[in-house]
């Protein structure tokens, strides 16, 4: 379907991140290749068979998925398991030729970082990482592990890390999928987010909090550990934070003037509406005065 082929794209992008982030970090000599097949193999496969509904419309409106994941990451879970259907068979098996041992662990490595691509989990991660990243082990396991977790997790959100002309489609469909996804919860009675609301959301307010907020800090954090990374992912970041500063500051300055024009109108309408009273008045006291004068005069007449 059109929802599988875009997040198959998607996949694609965040495994050509990571590609990048490996080569800019000079990966392939810290980390083993058994390490670096997981990490590229987790992004491919982190989002298999997305139905293009989050976690919390899943559990907000009890479907398949959450009931048969208990509520816990229904999505990442989902796409864990269809990998693994994948790599049960023989044709598209990568792993074939690996150990049982071996496999264990990688499986284990796999489920682990694409569960971890699961948002609700974000500050756990990225707080994790923050307290190692200083005294970073690279014999440690532990360590490894919550470097592939928050690596992962900046290759999925890294899409404001490429140029523009690249980034801001891919925002639109971002976009429209949320659209979609609070049109129906508002058909079905769901709760509804406010950044996902087509009548509340631009292009600049979607990014600006989720740019200053989430990706300035996680991509700020593993800076400590890679500083290299810092002029080609940190900073195209902010480059792209001021960008949407600036259209948010155009859109309010059109706002303004529009209200403004909204305003001078209902103050000109107000004035056009008085002077059509006032018109109507000042005839009923021409009347009034008129019927006092023949009033006065009749009186006149009789008298004499």
């Amino acid at each position: 379907s059109g929802i599988n082929a875009e997040y198959g794209r998607h996949c694609f992008c965040v495994a050509q991140m990571m590609y990048g982030m490996v080569h800019a970090c000079n990966l392939q000599a810290k980390l083993s290749r058994q390490d670096l097949g997981i990490l590229l193999t987790a992004c491919v496969c982190h989002d298999l068979d997305h139905p293009g509904f989050n976690n919390t419309y899943q559990i907000n409106a009890r479907t398949e998925l959450a009931v048969r994941y208990n509520d816990i990451s229904p999505l990442e879970n989902h796409h864990c398991a269809v990998c693994f259907e994948i790599l049960a068979d023989p044709e598209t098996n990568i792993f074939q030729n690996v150990d049982k041992d071996t496999f264990k662990v990688i499986r284990q490595g796999i489920i682990d970082l694409i569960l971890s691509t699961d948002m609700a989990r974000h500050g756990e991660i990225v707080q994790n990482f923050k307290e190692i990243a200083k005294k970073f082990d690279w014999k440690d396991p532990i360590n490894v592990k919550q470097l592939q977790a928050i690596m992962i997790k900046c290759c999925d959100i890294s899409n404001e890390v490429r140029p523009f002309n690249v980034a801001e489609p891919w925002l639109e469909c971002l976009l429209e999928e949320y659209f979609t996804q609070s049109d129906r919860e508002k058909c079905e009675g769901l709760p509804v987010a406010s950044f996902m609301d087509r009548n509340k959301v631009t292009k600049p307010t979607a990014q600006i909090g989720f740019i200053k907020y989430v990706l300035i800090p996680l991509y700020e954090t593993l800076c400590e550990l890679f500083p290299e990374i810092e002029p080609i992912m940190l900073q195209p970041l902010k480059d792209s934070y001021v960008y949407y500063e600036s259209k948010k500051l155009e859109e309010d300055l059109a706002k303004d003037e529009t209200d403004r024009n909204k305003t001078c109108k209902a103050l000109l309408d107000e004035k056009i509406e008085l002077e059509k009273k006032l018109a109507g008045a000042e005839k009923q006291i021409s009347s009034l005065a008129l019927v006092v004068t023949n009033s006065e005069n009749v009186s006149t007449t009789i008298h004499e």
